[in-house]
């Protein structure tokens, strides 16, 4: 009877986790998972946290309900194997706001993040471009092309479009800029109908058609009590070794597996393990790729990443409008890029005395110096912002936190998907044993890193076929 596999997951965010459920259930009994995480906190940019009192999301707010292809995402199956769907919730406010020329408009119906489907909807927020969305009598892209949103949006509907409505919405997300990011990795489904559709306003609508959805259904999820109660019972279930505050310093291939680090400099730790799953940001992950894979560390450590601060207020019974929140486009020259009334949008959250918790997101790509302000200077920027969009001054805040998520969201630049694709084949064929998992790779997003994380999980599993108990 051969020896039991042993697997290390370096990386203690949700993909590492998932990644850890997955070689639990999939992978022969009696494997050994470690998961080793550098900080003292599993989860990643999933931070459950407490203000006045109440449990309060730091980091990730919620998760996509439906996968592209209209079933049940990632997130919610790993939501189910975890004994947690009777803790799902679901926004009761939906309706989001662009804050445009000093008032707030709601977000257009009929967009894909903010690519128009239909242009008389968008008149509201932005005017498009007269006549620019021609039928040139072929497809908008071709068969291999990528571009940047920005550049096809702009191409077709004008400035007015990818300024006020496209850039919020992909800022909102990716803390990046329209005219940077990827379509191909940012919205698949658009570049899909692109490379057969003539026009923009017909490969959105065609995108919007090949995505299923029943209605009424809802498009977001949470949990009662905080995400944070993913995170533990991911741990748990995992039935991993979990080691905080453990810091992989390097990587070495050795002819049964490979060789860990482990701690710090003065002190190692060696480990050595059969497999590894790789579920660290794309920079970290490049330094431990210098040793084995030198050939594809300088692609992984290439990619970019924003960094954001969340200023969180509690304030007592506020004139807040009935909204989930809005977002700023960047002409207006707000500090504030987007915000959440979680007390509003959520109603598990609402309190019996009043009191509202409101969220704001603050920091873009290349807008760094923003975030060099003391926490104090941030929250009262974004308490007087605050009073100027909703037009009502709001009440002194009666608590208040600012976290900071240093590099925390990737840049997706055109080209990224065949980037990725390349170093995970040049991976396999020098290295099947080990695997790459995370948001930086695969895109953002809850849904998207488990399932990035369950990849990587099945590639070792079959990488390793036959040699466990």
């Amino acid at each position: 009877m051969r020896r039991p596999w042993r697997v290390a997951v370096i990386g203690g965010g949700i993909a590492g986790l998932a990644a850890a459920v997955r070689l639990r259930d999939r992978a022969p009994a009696g494997t050994e998972i470690t998961v080793y995480e550098q900080s003292g906190a599993l989860g990643g940019k999933l931070r459950t946290g407490e203000l006045a009192g109440r449990p309060v999301e730091f980091g990730a707010e919620s998760f996509l309900m439906r996968d592209p292809a209209g079933g049940e995402s990632a997130a919610v199956a790993l939501v189910r194997r975890l004994g947690l769907a009777d803790r799902i919730v679901h926004p009761t406010v939906g309706q989001a706001a662009l804050a445009v020329d000093g008032s707030l408009r709601p977000v257009p119906g009929g967009t894909l993040v903010g690519v128009p489907g239909d242009l008389a909807k968008v008149t509201t927020v932005a005017t498009p471009a007269a006549d620019a969305d021609r039928d040139a009598g072929r497809p908008l892209l071709d068969e291999d092309e990528d571009v940047s949103v920005g550049a096809l949006v702009r191409s077709r509907f004008g400035d007015e479009v990818v300024d006020r409505l496209v850039d919020p919405m992909l800022g909102g997300v990716y803390a990046g800029r329209a005219d940077d990011l990827s379509l191909v990795t940012t919205m698949p489904a658009l570049a899909r109908t692109a490379r057969v559709a003539h026009t923009l306003v017909g490969a959105v609508r065609a995108a919007q058609a090949a995505a299923p959805r029943a209605p009424g259904a809802p498009v977001f999820g949470t949990l009662v009590g905080g995400l944070g109660t993913l995170v533990e019972a991911a741990a748990r279930e995992s039935g991993a070794t979990i080691r905080r505050d453990a810091t992989v310093r390097k990587l070495h291939a050795t002819p049964a597996g490979w060789r860990l680090t482990v701690g710090p400099t003065r002190d190692p730790e060696h480990v050595e393990v059969d497999a590894v799953v790789l579920a660290l940001p794309a920079r970290p992950a490049a330094r431990l790729l210098a040793g084995p894979a030198p050939e594809v560390a300088g692609t992984v450590g290439g990619l970019d990443y924003a960094s954001v601060a969340l200023v969180t207020l509690a304030l007592p019974e506020p004139e807040l409008p009935e909204l989930s929140g809005f977002l700023v486009p960047g002409t207006e020259g707000l500090l504030i890029k987007a915000s959440t009334f979680f007390t509003t949008k959520w109603g598990h959250l609402r309190r019996p005395d009043g009191l509202a918790l409101v969220r704001a997101s603050v920091g873009r790509y290349r807008e760094e110096e923003q975030l060099q302000r003391p926490d104090e200077d941030l929250a009262a920027t974004v308490h007087r912002e605050l009073s100027a969009v909703v037009g009502t001054p709001l009440p002194a805040p009666v608590a208040g936190h600012v976290q900071r998520w240093g590099g925390a969201l990737p840049q997706y630049t055109p080209g990224h998907t065949d980037r990725v694709a390349v170093v995970r084949a040049a991976l396999r064929a020098s290295h099947p044993t080990l695997a790459l998992a995370g948001a930086g790779y695969d895109g953002v997003g809850i849904p998207v890193c488990v399932r990035s994380g369950e990849t990587a999980a099945d590639e070792i599993i079959t990488a390793l076929g036959g040699s466990g108990t």
